[in-house]
């Protein structure tokens, strides 16, 4: 057992001495033999070397990828044969996806209004606290488990037993010591989906505060001070100050959340399996892929998904770019 550690080790250690000095040797032969050439050439050519491997790693993993998903889309469930766009209208007509659908933008409604404002107001309120950083590290620390770590924790908190057996979920412990029943908390219908939901906002509202306080803290505070001694409340400063200063972040985090619930899939895979309403695109589309093996379907659906994506992608693009060049 120690050797075959031992060997694996080895194997690691060599694998990422190749990789690395192979990067450093591509790197250089690439930047000696740009340097041979005349000086307009030189200066041209000396970004795309170092942008390169970067790109041909983007091509391979990436635009290759989306393409062949493309052409998969408009294939039968075998990819054997072109159907058109039959796909597309299986997933824009099928029941169980038009509950996929409305799933989706139930999340897109919940989450994303519930873990924004929740993360406004905790960084207002965070702000003016004694042990700030210790309060925000708390709240943030959510973010560095995983969905799937996350989700196995929830999955103990909703455990549910029938009355009368230990209850070992929290919750269903803490309302049968105060005398009330048992609830199965991912079974009962629509509220499934929202103790789902729960799950993505206790992930969330920790990266939207500390994104949000750091947007208010580069508020001047001359300008809260002269608000104050002008008479306003704290609510009036809130609404009529910091949320109009802080409107370009509130948007850029609003849509960094919305792409994250476009794509959840962890969660409801791990609590219920997108099964008992609780469906969503991503999980349909792993679905129709790998457990019905219908490669039209499942593609059709993750084409939609991208477009889905693209135009919140392109609106923080442009967003950044204005935010560059005021």
């Amino acid at each position: 057992m120690a050797s075959d550690n031992l060997t694996l080790v080895g194997q690691a250690l060599l694998t990422l001495g190749v990789g690395c000095g192979g990067m450093v040797a591509l790197f250089y032969g690439l930047n000696r033999g740009v340097e041979r050439l005349p000086d307009p050439w030189r200066s041209r050519l000396l970004p795309w070397v170092y942008l390169s491997p970067a790109l041909g790693v983007l091509l391979a993993y990436l635009v290759l990828p989306t393409l062949n998903t493309l052409y998969l889309s408009v294939l039968d469930r075998g990819s054997s044969q072109f159907v058109g766009l039959s796909n597309y209208q299986f997933a824009f007509s099928d029941r169980a996806m038009v509950s996929a659908f409305g799933n989706n933008l139930v999340w897109l409604g919940v989450v994303t209004s519930v873990s924004v404002g929740l993360g406004l107001g905790l960084a207002v309120m965070v702000d003016r606290v004694r042990y700030e950083t210790l309060i925000k590290t708390t709240i943030f620390l959510p973010m560095a488990i995983s969905f799937v770590g996350s989700s196995v924790i929830w999955k103990f908190i909703y455990d549910f037993r029938p009355q009368g057996f230990p209850q070992i979920g929290l919750l269903n412990g803490i309302i049968t010591q105060i005398g009330l029943d048992p609830v199965g908390w991912l079974v009962i219908r629509p509220w499934n989906n929202l103790a789902l939901m729960v799950i993505m906002i206790w992930l969330q509202t920790g990266f939207c505060m500390v994104l949000l306080s750091a947007a208010i803290k580069g508020i001047p505070s001359d300008i809260l001070d002269a608000a104050r001694i002008d008479g306003s409340t704290e609510w009036q400063i809130f609404w009529r100050i910091i949320v109009p200063m802080t409107r370009s972040t509130l948007l850029v985090v609003a849509t960094t959340v919305i792409v994250a619930v476009l794509k959840v899939f962890d969660i409801v895979f791990v609590m219920t399996g997108g099964n008992l309403g609780t469906e969503v695109i991503a999980s349909r589309m792993i679905k129709e892929m790998f457990n019905y093996r219908n490669f039209g379907h499942g593609s059709a659906i993750a084409v939609i998904l991208l477009l889905a994506v693209i135009p919140v992608m392109v609106t923080n693009i442009r967003r950044f770019q204005q935010q560059e060049s005021a």
